[in-house]
């Protein structure tokens, strides 16, 4: 049994359907209410990483971990207590979704530093790992239908930083290859897209697709921390946020590797091929 974490999200779901496909047996963790996304035909245990009892739960009789936290405040908290119930049951083997850029110094700040803690606890656990670090999602460009809709020019808070930009589902074919084979044990796979991207670039290809204009407007660091401190996002949020985009658009994540294609076998998919797949959701 293959416990998938974050089962209804943006990789999970994905990890879910490829898992199934496989015919491997899989568990999806979600604290997903009624109305929400789930598996269809999933084993499905609802759990909570605050509810240690629902953790303890959730991992009864699991090989392995498909460990995917995404905390409103940045923290590993999530990480170690998923990582606590499974080895209390003796997992076996997890695989943990970090980022791009983790544990890097970036003036005073550290890139990533709640998923540095958590790799650093995966690594220490006991249990065979991998951990897998995705550069920018080409699905983070769904934020944008609402405004491309309504005309309006969406924030560019990177300038003119590039990244390699990925589709998550390559993300989640790497995840359910390291879930399944051995092979992938010990290793850290940063997973980029084929090309260097800028937001204006995004925007140009993504409007080559839908057959609407689609404006940018950068957004300064100082600009983006008020906008997202107005929004309501919590200040540590904020602070992660803008770190990171800030290292971006200084030009440190301007990175491509072949890890996709060294764990895949095939070159990873364009983000022009991700927007064609997604063209109904800009309207």
């Amino acid at each position: 049994m293959i416990l998938v974490t974050g089962a209804s999200g943006t990789v999970g779901r994905h990890v879910m359907q490829f898992l199934q496909q496989g015919g491997y047996r899989a568990r999806a963790m979600t604290r997903a209410r009624a109305g929400q996304p789930l598996p269809p035909g999933a084993d499905v245990v609802r759990a909570d990483f605050d509810d240690p009892d629902s953790l303890r739960r959730a991992v009864t009789g699991v090989r392995t971990v498909f460990l995917l936290t995404a905390p409103a405040v940045p923290t590993p908290d999530h990480d170690l207590a998923l990582l606590a119930a499974a080895r209390s049951a003796h997992v076996g083997a997890v695989v943990k979704l970090s980022a791009i850029g983790t544990g890097e110094r970036f003036g005073t700040a550290t890139v990533g530093a709640w998923h540095q803690a958590a790799e650093d606890a995966v690594r220490a656990s006991g249990m065979a790992w991998t951990v897998l670090r995705p550069s920018s999602f080409a699905s983070n460009c769904l934020h944008w239908a609402s405004m491309i809709r309504a005309g309006q020019p969406v924030p560019n808070l990177t300038g003119e930083g590039t990244q390699g930009v990925v589709d998550p589902r390559d993300v989640a074919q790497v995840a359910v290859a390291a879930l399944t084979d051995p092979v992938h044990a010990g290793k850290t796979y940063t997973l980029t897209g084929p090309e260097l991207l800028r937001v204006s670039d995004q925007a140009t290809q993504l409007a080559a697709v839908i057959g609407r204009p689609v404006v940018t407007a950068d957004l300064s660091p100082t600009a983006a921390r008020q906008q997202l401190l107005a929004s309501g996002m919590p200040p540590a949020a904020v602070e992660a946020t803008t770190v990171g985009s800030a290292w971006t658009r200084a030009g440190h994540n301007a990175t491509l590797t072949d890890d996709v294609k060294k764990v895949l076998g095939r070159p990873p998919a364009t983000f022009r091929s991700w927007a064609q797949r997604h063209r109904e959701a800009f309207g």
